[in-house]
């Protein structure tokens, strides 16, 4: 019955609004025909030809019925998938925008441990100079005992004068 709708066996049922426009102007008319049949010939319906054309036309309802299930499901189904593609669409842009935040957290760490390499150069600077200063201070204490010493000297020397002059 719906093998119109399709193209070959096994595809997709493809909606023709043309085929059933005509189908539905053939039904209203041959609706139109029965009603006007079934009031002009009683013998039909004694033989039970009326009860199978209502039937039919019956049928027929059904038939258009069911198409219009056919469309509306089809009209659901495009719709769910523009719902799907759109939400497709919002969860790659997040996906993408997440992937830049790693990007950006991975850049961070990178500076960051550049900056701790920095900052130990700095120390291992640091270290050194408070190494030199330590030798520095060492040097100058040796010439300050020196110096005192010899400042001593000359103490005990100009005592010595001092006291021979006397």
């Amino acid at each position: 019955m719906f093998d119109k709708f399709r193209k070959e066996k096994g595809e997709e049922m493809v909606e023709e609004r043309v085929g059933e426009n005509k189908e539905i102007e053939s039904v209203e008319s041959a609706t139109m025909e029965h009603e006007e049949s079934t009031s002009t010939i009683a013998s039909g319906s004694e033989i039970g030809i009326g009860e199978l054309m209502g039937k039919r036309a019956k049928l027929e309802e059904a038939i258009d019925s069911v198409g219009v299930m056919i469309k509306n499901l089809k009209d659901k189904r495009t719709l769910l998938e523009k719902d799907i593609e759109k939400e497709s669409v919002d969860i790659k842009n997040l996906k993408e925008k997440l992937e830049k935040v790693s990007q950006y957290i991975d850049e961070e760490n990178r500076g960051i441990k550049e900056l701790e390499n920095k900052r130990r150069q700095v120390e291992n600077e640091a270290d050194e100079v408070g190494t030199i200063i330590n030798t520095l201070r060492s040097k100058l204490s040796g010439i300050d005992s020196i110096i005192d010493d010899e400042g001593n000297r000359i103490k005990r020397i100009k005592e010595s004068r001092e006291s021979l002059e006397d």
